[in-house]
């Protein structure tokens, strides 16, 4: 059912599964409908978008972009492409909404935000578990732990795609030249998490594993804050199936999974009480970022998109730094 005042016509570039959550959820927000795909082949458009009866169809993106047939487009491409292809859009006052992680560099988000703003739209990283309404009452049940004494975050899914590197291959999202590795993948949700509840750090510390194509296979990451530590448990070629941890004086908060959570509970220090905060949910969280960014764009929320965008590229900045220190330049920054 429709929640705001028009329906959104949104295009897409990429045709895999998380293109396909997305549309799923912006759909079922009632704020889009999808009236465009964009695919190197018009085959594969057709392949993705017949079960959604869209009526546009592309393989030229520069046609997409000047076409009147959108007003924003979700880009899934592989992460060195999001930056070119954010730009065809943007330059023709289209809304932009990229999957994660946004950019490569913090130079071309920053520059990709210059060319949102002088042509008066806006530009989204679709980090989604800040949108959900469990990371919200997250938010708002911080202060129940009290003094803060540090945090654990994990997040850590085995790929298969690793398989494919053990076979001696170099898939997009473990390559150099595609901007990959597990932290830009998976490390960005603990570290939006983190950046989220408690601010940017004083120091951040990578210890990663590298693999044979140059890239980080996963690793623990410690961010110092000026009275207590977050420890983010990442990695794309190992699996853990730990909670999250907040721990303050008071209590301690335990939330399951990281993204998508199910489950908040809050465990008293002194009473040993048990309370579960956290809400029901729905099947696809994707929805609820959806529901957010058409909001921002129908109201023209600016303070809330500046949040988002300050967010975005503490984030970047971050994970930037601890691929730096550990030796991982993608091509697009040589």
């Amino acid at each position: 059912m429709k929640k705001g005042s028009f329906v959104m016509k949104l295009g897409i570039m990429g045709t895999n599964w998380i293109t396909d959550a997305f549309v799923e959820g912006a759909i079922n927000s009632g704020e889009w409908e999808l009236n465009a795909v964009y695919s190197r082949t018009l085959e594969k458009a057709y392949a993705f978008g017949e079960k959604y009866k869209v009526a546009n169809y592309f393989d030229d993106i520069e046609k997409m972009a000047s076409s009147d047939v959108i007003d924003a487009v979700y880009i899934a491409s592989p992460n060195a492409m999001h930056y070119e292809h954010a730009l065809h859009f943007l330059r023709n006052k289209k809304h932009v909404i990229v999957e994660k992680p946004i950019f490569s560099t913090v130079a071309e988000l920053e520059d990709a935000h210059k060319v949102a703003k002088e042509n008066g739209v806006y530009l989204f990283e679709a980090a989604r578990h800040i949108q959900e309404p469990n990371f919200k009452i997250l938010q708002d049940s911080i202060q129940k732990v009290g003094k803060l004494h540090g945090a654990t975050l994990a997040y850590m899914n085995y790929s298969s795609r690793y398989d494919n590197v053990l076979a001696g291959e170099e898939p997009n999202i473990f390559s150099l030249n595609f901007s990959g590795g597990s932290l830009v993948d998976l490390g960005v949700y603990p570290m939006y998490t983190a950046v989220a509840l408690f601010g940017v750090p004083e120091k951040a510390t990578y210890f990663a594993t590298k693999l044979r194509t140059g890239v980080d296979g996963g690793g623990p990451v410690i961010f110092e804050y000026p009275d207590f530590t977050v420890t983010i448990l990442q990695a794309k070629m190992s699996q853990s199936f730990l909670p999250s941890e907040i721990y303050g004086e008071k209590g301690t908060l335990v939330l399951d999974p990281l993204t998508g959570i199910k489950s908040i509970q809050y465990a008293d220090n002194h009473t040993k009480e048990i309370e579960e905060l956290a809400m029901s949910t729905i099947p696809n969280d994707m929805e609820f970022e959806a529901t957010e960014f058409a909001r921002i764009i129908t109201e023209n929320d600016k303070l809330a998109y500046e949040d988002l965008e300050d967010l975005s590229k503490a984030v970047l900045q971050i994970s930037n730094d601890l691929r730096h220190q550990n030796g991982i330049w993608y091509k697009v920054e040589k």
